[in-house]
C-alpha cells in the first residue's frame, strides 16, 4: 500500500513539474483534451437538463394519457392539415359515451380553450388562456392549487361563473395571489369570481398548457358563452394504473369508430393521440444530438491523446539519465512503467478539469437565458474523469514501455 501511494505521489509531482517547466507546450498538448471534455460534457449536461425539463412538461400533459382530437399530433413536412380540418369536432356527448364504454380508462375530461383579455379595475392582461374543462381535468393534469380551492361537482354541473386563475394572472391583476381570492375578474363585458389560484408552473418547452397565464372555468359555463366547435375541443383520457397507453389507445379507437358509425372500409375521422409518442420522438432527436457531440468530442480527444503522447515521449527522452539512475539503485521496470502511465493520466485529468470548469461557466451563462436550469450530474463528472484516465493510460503506454525497458547503464550515460 505504501509503495502504491509512493508511486502515485511521485507521478503527481512529475506531472506538476511538467506543467511548471513547460507551461506553453503542456497547455497546447492538453488543449485537445480540454476541448474534447468540454464538448461531450457540455452536450450531455445540456441534453440531460433539457430532457428533464421536457419530461416534466410531458408529465404535465397527463401521464399515460390519450388525447382524442380531430387533429393528428405527429406533424411532419407532409402533414395533411386539409384532411384533418374537415373532420368533425369532438362533442361533450362523445366524451360521455366513451366514459360509459371504456373499461381501461380511469379519468376522462373534456377540454376546450380560447384566448381573451382580462382586467381588474385599471389593470389589464392580454392573451390569457381561457380553459373550459370538466370534472376529471385536474386528475389528469399536473398542477396544484396554491391559494383557495378547485371546483366541486356542483360548480361543474351548474356551470357557475367561478374561475381558477394562474399565478401570473393573479400577480399582474391583483399584485399578490392571495389578494385575488373572492375578487371578480372581467373579460369581454362578463365577470367571473376567483375561487382559486394555481401554483406557479413556469414556462413549457413543448407548448401544451400554460397555467401561469390561464383562467380555468367549468365547461358548462364556457359552453354557455362560446361555441366549443369553433375552438378545437378534445377529449383527454387517462389509463388505469398498470394499463399501457397503447392498450387504451386501441380500445378508444374501437369505441370512437363505433360511436361515429364508421364502416370497416372508412378511415378514422378522429385521432387517438398518445402522449407517450412525444417522448419517443424527443428521445430520437436527443440521440442524434448525443451522437454528434460524441463525434466532435472524439476528434478533439484523439488530437489531445496525440498531444499527451508527444509530451510523454519528450519527457522520457529528457529523463533518460534519471530513469537509468533509478533502475541502477533497484527500481523495478514495473515501477517505472506505472509512474509514467500515472503521470500521463494526471496530465489528462488536468485537461479534463479545465474542460469541466469551462462547462460549469457555460451552465451559469445558459442558465441565465434559458427557461430551465442546466445542471452537471455526478455521473457525467465520473464519466469525464474516467475518459481522462483511460485516455491518459492509452496515450502514455508506449512512452512508459520504452522507459521501463531501458538499460540502466546506457540510460545513465545519456546526456
Amino acid at each position: 500500500m505504501i509503495k502504491v501511494l509512493s508511486i502515485l505521489w511521485n507521478s503527481f509531482k512529475m506531472a506538476l513539474q511538467e506543467l511548471k517547466v513547460n507551461k506553453l507546450r503542456t497547455f497546447l498538448s492538453l488543449f485537445g483534451i480540454t476541448i474534447g471534455i468540454f464538448c461531450i460534457i457540455g452536450v450531455l449536461a445540456t441534453i440531460d437538463s433539457l430532457k428533464s425539463k421536457i419530461s416534466n412538461d410531458l408529465s404535465g400533459l397527463g401521464s399515460n394519457s390519450i388525447f382524442i382530437d380531430k387533429w393528428d399530433y405527429n406533424g411532419g413536412p407532409e402533414y395533411p392539415w386539409w384532411k384533418f380540418v374537415k373532420r368533425p369536432s369532438m362533442k361533450i356527448s362523445e366524451m360521455e359515451f366513451v366514459q360509459k364504454r371504456s373499461t381501461l380508462a380511469s379519468n376522462i375530461a373534456f377540454f376546450v380553450s380560447t384566448s381573451a383579455s382580462f382586467s381588474y379595475e385599471e389593470n389589464q392582461l392580454k392573451g390569457v388562456n381561457l380553459y373550459g374543462v370538466t370534472g376529471d381535468f385536474n386528475k389528469i393534469q399536473s398542477f396544484n392549487i396554491g391559494n383557495g380551492r378547485y371546483f366541486n361537482e356542483t360548480d361543474f354541473n351548474r356551470g357557475v361563473p367561478f374561475c381558477v386563475i394562474g399565478n401570473k394572472v393573479a400577480s399582474e391583476l391583483y399584485g399578490k395571489a392571495e389578494k385575488a381570492l373572492g375578487k371578480t375578474i372581467s373579460y369581454g363585458g362578463r365577470r367571473l369570481q376567483v375561487i382559486g389560484v394555481v401554483e406557479k408552473q413556469g414556462s413549457s418547452m413543448i407548448g401544451g398548457f400554460d397555467y401561469d397565464k390561464a383562467c380555468i372555468v367549468p365547461y358548462n359555463y364556457y359552453a354557455s358563452i362560446f361555441n366549443p366547435d369553433n375552438n378545437n375541443p378534445y377529449i383527454m383520457v387517462q389509463a388505469k394504473p398498470g394499463i399501457p397507453s397503447k392498450a387504451l389507445q386501441d380500445e378508444l379507437n374501437g369505441i370512437m369508430r363505433q360511436l361515429r358509425k364508421l364502416s370497416p372500409t372508412q378511415e378514422d375521422n378522429f385521432t387517438c393521440n398518445d402522449v407517450a409518442q412525444f417522448k419517443d420522438q424527443i428521445e430520437s432527436v436527443f440521440g442524434a444530438i448525443n451522437n454528434g457531440g460524441w463525434a466532435i468530442a472524439g476528434l478533439s480527444l484523439l488530437v489531445g491523446a496525440f498531444g499527451v503522447a508527444n509530451i510523454m515521449f519528450v519527457t522520457v527522452r529528457e529523463r533518460t539519465s534519471q530513469i537509468g539512475l533509478k533502475k541502477a539503485i533497484g527500481a523495478k521496470s514495473s515501477t517505472i512503467l506505472y509512474e509514467f502511465l500515472l503521470e500521463s493520466a494526471f496530465l489528462c485529468i488536468v485537461g479534463g478539469l479545465v474542460g469541466l470548469f469551462l462547462v460549469w461557466l457555460l451552465t451559469v451563462a445558459l442558465g441565465a437565458v434559458l427557461p430551465f436550469p442546466i445542471f452537471i450530474a455526478p455521473s457525467i463528472v465520473v464519466l469525464a474523469m474516467s475518459i481522462c484516465i483511460i485516455l491518459g493510460m492509452i496515450s502514455g503506454i508506449i512512452p512508459a514501455s520504452i522507459a521501463a525497458k531501458m538499460n540502466p547503464v546506457e540510460a545513465i550515460r545519456t546526456k
